[in-house]
């Protein structure tokens, strides 16, 4: 993708803009969908909205569109209130799931499909789709219909179609959901390249935490329509700030704890608590797999209950003398020695450890 197709295409026309949610809250009957909802989305960068099903991520971002409405509070572009401005007037461009596009079309017409009804010149909009579908690599594509695509190649389509408008924010509601894993992992390198070559602000709306790991700058984590943290991938996943993020992003082991003051004892060592520490005195202590260590003890009160093939690293499923069981991640060379049934000693690296109520 050269600098030239970007500039014909014209979607770096505009500069790319500042998202702020300010207390939204949205409610469906009985349901709250968002709940004070706030977040500030800097120009140009990819922030991924994830959270389980039913956390007020798609709402979300359908109110950014202008499909739902918020009962309270505001939304922002460049500081303009585009709370009740008309979904047609945003600089906004939507992707979806389900692709929707038009199956009487051809890939070309559902490009130029919007620019039609902007009434865009027929010349200038049929140069313009055909210059969108040779920047998302379909430039030899134009003329197939969408059951002649794949999966795929159709999402690209959908994706040269938001382009199209030209929005200063691009919205994306789980465009590689229904793909397979072999496509999901290519097309979403090709949207983060795509997205990064533009500088487009993104919104991305996943369930995948991989997906938005491998994809955002940054990563806002939700909770029951609300905003528990959001951070860059590598924070988000390193120090995580609440037990629901620890426990949502990645693996996370509980081990039964006990609070002495500001530091916690657990599998006989003692570690600062790293945060506010919990009131109660029993506590568990959250650790991820590869922070675990793990070694063969003929009088450890611990054993290896199952071992999975990792690649470089084999994750060993440790049984603590109380019944807890523990995931650990050791480099497959080391674990080699490890199987079912050997009895361990396990430790944790001295460094502040994250605390929740039991």
């Amino acid at each position: 993708m050269t600098t030239t197709t970007l500039e014909k295409s014209g979607v770096t026309d505009q500069a790319a803009a500042t998202v702020e949610f300010l207390g939204l809250r949205r409610e469906f009957g009985p349901t709250v969908a968002l709940d004070g909802f706030d977040l500030t989305v800097r120009p140009g960068e990819l922030l991924a909205l994830l959270g389980p099903s039913g956390c007020g991520k798609t709402t979300a971002l359908r109110m950014l569109a202008g499909f739902e409405h918020p009962d309270s509070g505001e939304m922002l572009l460049d500081g303009q209130d585009v709370t009740r401005v008309p979904a047609h007037r945003r600089d906004a461009g939507m992707v979806f799931q389900s692709y929707s596009l038009f199956p009487h079309l051809s890939a070309v017409d559902n490009v130029a499909f919007g620019l039609r009804m902007r009434k865009v010149r027929t010349v200038e909009r049929r140069s313009r789709a055909v210059e969108l579908l040779d920047l998302v690599g379909l430039g030899d594509k134009g003329e197939r219909f969408p059951h002649q695509l794949s999966g795929g190649q159709q999402q690209r389509v959908a994706l040269a179609r938001a382009l199209a408008l030209r929005p200063r924010v691009l919205l994306l509601d789980e465009p590689l959901s229904a793909l397979d894993a072999k496509v999901r992992l290519t097309l979403r390198e090709e949207i983060r390249r795509l997205q990064q070559e533009l500088g487009i602000t993104t919104l991305f709306v996943t369930h995948d935490q991989e997906e938005a790991l491998s994809m955002a700058d940054r990563v806002a984590v939700m909770r029951a329509g609300k905003l528990e943290q959001c951070a860059p991938p590598a924070e988000l996943y390193g120090r995580p700030a609440t037990a629901f993020v620890a426990e949502f992003v990645g693996t996370m082991s509980r081990i039964p704890g006990r609070m002495h003051g500001t530091s916690v004892e657990v599998l006989g060592q003692r570690f600062p608590a790293d945060g506010e520490a919990p009131a109660t005195a029993d506590v568990d202590v959250l650790v991820r797999p590869e922070a675990v260590n793990v070694a063969a003890d003929e009088h450890g009160s611990a054993r290896v209950v199952a071992t999975a093939f990792l690649g470089a690293a084999t994750r060993l499923t440790v049984r603590l003398a109380d019944g807890t069981e523990v995931k650990a991640d050791l480099p497959t060379h080391e674990a080699a020695t490890l199987g079912a049934g050997t009895a361990v000693r396990m430790s944790l690296p001295d460094r502040p450890v994250l605390v929740a109520e039991r």
